[in-house]
């Protein structure tokens, strides 16, 4: 659940590996979530005061329109990350399916465990191609998903701090 992954112990069954690319995702949100309520707690304080500066003179109608473009941009934000991120989970699998050969359950887990950075280094990218394919692709990757995790704690932190 943390990524670190040895390689020393991996899963070996279809379903262990399943479950292990349910444990890194949940590891990875869970961690995310605890790192993103801590800062945002810091950061609300500081961004009252700041708001409440900048418009102390404003109609509150203007403010409540502002906070309802913001949440709408990083709403879509955040759909367009999530929808980038699905089509690199399927352009790895389907990669990993056709040019390196593996089961569709592997070639899922290899994904997962690369696209979260855990690397167990049971699958891999082994061919030339694949490796090519995968330097480019786990960069766009793992940038995607972060991407997502960030857009998704500021939609939480924005619709938290309407209510």
């Amino acid at each position: 659940m943390t990524t670190v992954g040895y390689g020393d112990i991996v899963p070996n069954s279809n379903l262990t590996k399943l479950l292990a690319c349910a444990f890194v995702f949940t590891g990875m949100a869970l961690v995310g979530l605890i790192l993103g309520k801590a800062a945002d707690y810091l950061v609300e304080k500081q961004e009252f005061l700041l708001v409440k500066a900048l418009r102390m003179h404003q109609n509150v109608g203007k403010r409540e329109i502002l906070k309802e473009v913001e949440v709408n941009k990083t709403r879509y934000k955040f759909l367009l990350a999530f929808f980038l991120l699905l089509i690199m989970i399927i352009a790895g699998t389907v990669f990993l399916i056709m040019v390196e050969k593996l089961e569709f359950v592997d070639a899922f887990y290899c994904i997962c465990s690369t696209l979260t950075t855990l690397g167990y280094g049971d699958k891999s990218f082994l061919t030339e191609a694949g490796r090519i394919f995968a330097v480019f692709w786990i960069l766009a990757g793992t940038i995607s998903l972060a991407g997502t995790i960030s857009l998704r704690a500021q939609v939480s932190r924005i619709l938290n701090i309407k209510s």
